[in-house]
């Protein structure tokens, strides 16, 4: 950059020595004079601002300003002295440089200033990022120190963000830990109590050992359904999760996992039907995606009371797949809605396992299948129950 100012500048004094009327020794001259006394005046403003290269901008503007105002008077004064101009219009000519000069530094000081003040407005900006409660103040004045100001607040912002959902994650897994170490809790002290009775010989009667043993399994079974729902949901928020994706159609899919829930919901006395609009396919992994109908039904199923419906309904529209699985559970709290899809969010009606099988995760793992399908999963009250909706692209 410097170079490209120097030979601009050498450019401009050959343009003008070719330009003006006065013989080109002359103009040479004159130049050399002017060159010289600018050049000692500007070596001064240098080591000025080098011993002022600590102090404050407004004190180097200052530096600047004079340096520029002493350099053109100390040209115009050794060219006019050196023309051998008399005393009263060299006098004249140092009067006039003296205003100028005057009114260039209170320019320089003014613009040095603003930008101090500038400065200052962006040193506020940048402790709010730190404190965002700190109180909000103007924006800079200049332009571009604005637009840094702008910049700043939206990185202020993002990173509040970030934090915000730093603690949500935390207290999240806090609650999961909690709630895993109470359900893993249970199951194995009756696994270890009735253990201990077998092994010492308390329960000797066949069909109470048969009992305790089915027991045994059943809890069993139990601790292998969350230890796997767990790995599941791990997979999917450590971004482990690789799905298979294949042409697939959606009626097959919704059947299948209609005739696996049927006798559930029969045992339980729970109607289920099911509803399909044409027979889209879309590109789907078909485990995953029938994992996701299976826990929508099986949570359906178990909140849902004796005498109860159950309707599923799938079809496309506007280029997407939806799958609707609608219940008759009594609704969920409207301030529990946005929690519903929280590995194991216990509400005031928790859709979570009671001893019926379920591992409280079913929900979030379905969130999370569908969200790796860039689909959504929502959930909304209806005059019954609730309806979970699953929305993917076609």
């Amino acid at each position: 950059m410097r170079v490209v100012v120097v030979i601009v500048g050498v450019a401009a004094v050959a343009g003008c020595i070719a330009l003006v009327d006065l013989p080109v020794a002359d103009s040479l001259a004159i130049a050399a004079i002017a060159g010289l006394a600018a050049l000692a005046a500007g070596l001064a403003g240098g080591g000025a601002l080098r011993l002022l290269r600590r102090r404050s901008f407004f004190a180097q503007v200052s530096v600047v300003a004079l340096t520029s105002i002493a350099a053109v008077a100390a040209g115009a004064l050794a060219v006019g002295n050196a023309m051998f101009i008399n005393a009263h219009d060299l006098n004249a000519l140092a009067v006039v440089m003296v205003v100028a000069g005057f009114v260039g530094v209170l320019a320089a000081l003014a613009l040095a200033h603003r930008v101090d003040e500038a400065s200052r407005s962006l040193g506020e900006v940048a402790r709010r990022i730190g404190d965002p409660a700190a109180p909000r103040g103007e924006l800079p004045s200049i332009l571009e120190f604005r637009r840094l100001a702008a910049e700043l607040e939206e990185t202020g912002a993002r990173l509040e963000q970030a934090r915000a959902r730093e603690q949500a994650i935390e207290a999240a897994r806090r609650e999961l830990v909690a709630w895993v170490s109470h359900d893993l809790r249970t199951p194995l002290a009756g696994i270890r109590a009735m253990t201990e009775a077998l092994e010492d010989g308390i329960v000797d009667d066949p069909e109470t050992v048969r009992r305790y043993l089915s027991t045994l399994r059943v809890e069993a079974d139990r601790l292998a359904g969350l230890v796997n729902d767990l790995f599941e949901l791990s997979r999917i928020h450590a971004g482990a999760l690789r799905l298979a994706l294949e042409r697939v159609s959606l009626t097959d899919l919704v059947s299948d996992a209609l005739a696996a829930a049927g006798p559930v919901a029969s045992a339980k006395g729970i109607r289920l039907e099911g509803r399909m609009d044409g027979a889209p396919e879309l590109e789907a992994s078909p485990p995953e995606l029938a994992r996701v109908l299976r826990n929508l039904l099986d949570n359906a199923i178990r909140e849902t009371p004796p005498g109860g419906e159950i309707s599923v309904e799938a079809g496309s529209d506007n280029g997407q797949v939806f799958i609707t699985v609608s219940d008759s559970c009594g609704g969920i709290p409207e301030q529990d809605l946005p929690r519903v899809f929280d590995p194991a969010f216990r509400g005031e009606t928790a859709r979570t396992p009671t001893g019926d099988g379920g591992t409280g995760l079913g929900l979030a793992i379905a969130r999370g299948l569908v969200e790796a399908h860039a689909g959504e999963l929502s959930v909304a009250n209806t005059e019954k129950g609730c309806r979970f909706v699953v929305t993917l692209p076609a």
